[in-house]
């Protein structure tokens, strides 16, 4: 494997890594990726013809992790396999490519739509300060721009999307963009909206706090069992008197379950049950209900057992003697 850069002197060179580099790729790479990627771009610069077996060796790394990591730099086209090794590319070119690519599909009067909009600028520049000590990377603004058109976020929207992403993972796109997918399907343009989808998901956190206290569970519920919950409070819109209700309907069982529980509350939503009161006066009516008919069984086995003919016997004398 061959990779070729402009020669140098050993003792007086140093290697310079673009900004580009840590700007874009760093944070989204594997560790030990990284590490292979450095070494080769040093070396690279001294027309050295390695192997990934004597690359292996001289990393402390395996070989099958050095070739994933060859792999993972093709796939960002950090490098390009020839027939004899590998290629470096331009990062700084690669990044040129990538920002002047987009703008051949905006028209020019979009162009002057973003321009005029000083209050999208301003929420960019806000991200840029709060998420990125004001050393965003330029693509940064063409994803931005494009996740306003995409989900028609306002700007006080997008800023806490950045903000909220920021405080919990960090600023990966794939991340930002799941959680901007999950804001939209919730209908979610500006902060009113925004707000109102916070405290759903605070009463429905609280709610699974409380069933997992009330089953006795010391852990977080399952991701099926939140699925069961979800459809309780999302699908069905129960409060947490109504589940409680079926939860104290699980003392009577040996190992209450999810499974459980879910038919008896999707049983009283298939009744149309919507209140406390509704499910209380059908519980009630059903345990009158089979009361009754427990009652009804237990007369007519007496009745039967009481209708049963029997002989008479009125001379047991005569029954006696004709035995004989």
């Amino acid at each position: 494997m061959k990779i070729t850069q402009k020669d140098q002197s050993f003792l007086f060179s140093s290697t310079s890594v673009p900004d580009v580099f840590f700007a874009e790729y760093l944070s989204s790479a594997n560790g030990n990726f990284i590490k292979v990627y450095l070494y080769i771009f040093y070396l690279s610069k001294y027309n050295k013809d390695i192997k990934l077996n004597d690359l292996s060796k001289k990393l402390n790394l395996s070989f099958k992790t050095i070739q994933e990591a060859m792999q993972y730099w093709e796939t960002q086209h950090v490098v390009t396999k020839t027939p004899s090794g590998y290629i470096l590319n331009d990062l700084q070119e690669l990044e040129l490519h990538s920002l002047y690519s987009p703008k051949l599909s905006s028209s020019p009067e979009d162009a002057k739509k973003t321009e005029k909009n000083k209050s999208r600028a301003k929420a960019i520049e806000n991200i840029n300060n709060l998420c990125f000590q004001g050393m965003m990377r330029p693509t940064w603004y063409n994803d931005i721009d494009l996740w306003f058109k995409k989900y028609s976020f306002d700007e006080e929207v997008m800023i806490a999307l950045f903000n909220y992403c920021f405080q919990r993972n960090g600023t990966s796109k794939n991340y930002i963009q799941t959680v901007a997918e999950g804001w939209a399907k919730n209908n979610i343009k500006n902060f009113t909206d925004l707000d109102n989808y916070f405290l759903k998901q605070e009463n429905f956190n609280t709610i699974k706090k409380s069933i997992s206290k009330k089953l006795g569970f010391h852990r977080e519920l399952t991701q099926y069992e939140t699925a069961y919950v979800e459809k309780w409070v999302v699908d069905y819109r129960f409060s947490l008197d109504i589940i409680e209700i079926a939860l104290k309907k699980t003392t009577s069982k040996t190992n209450p379950n999810f499974e459980y529980l879910n038919k008896v509350i999707s049983d009283w939503h298939d009744r149309n049950l919507k209140t406390t009161d509704e499910i209380e006066n059908y519980l009630k009516n059903s345990k009158i209900k089979n009361k009754n008919i427990k009652e009804l069984e237990k007369n007519s086995s007496k009745l039967s057992y009481k209708n049963y003919e029997q002989r008479n016997y009125d001379n047991l004398n005569s029954l006696y003697t004709n035995n004989f």
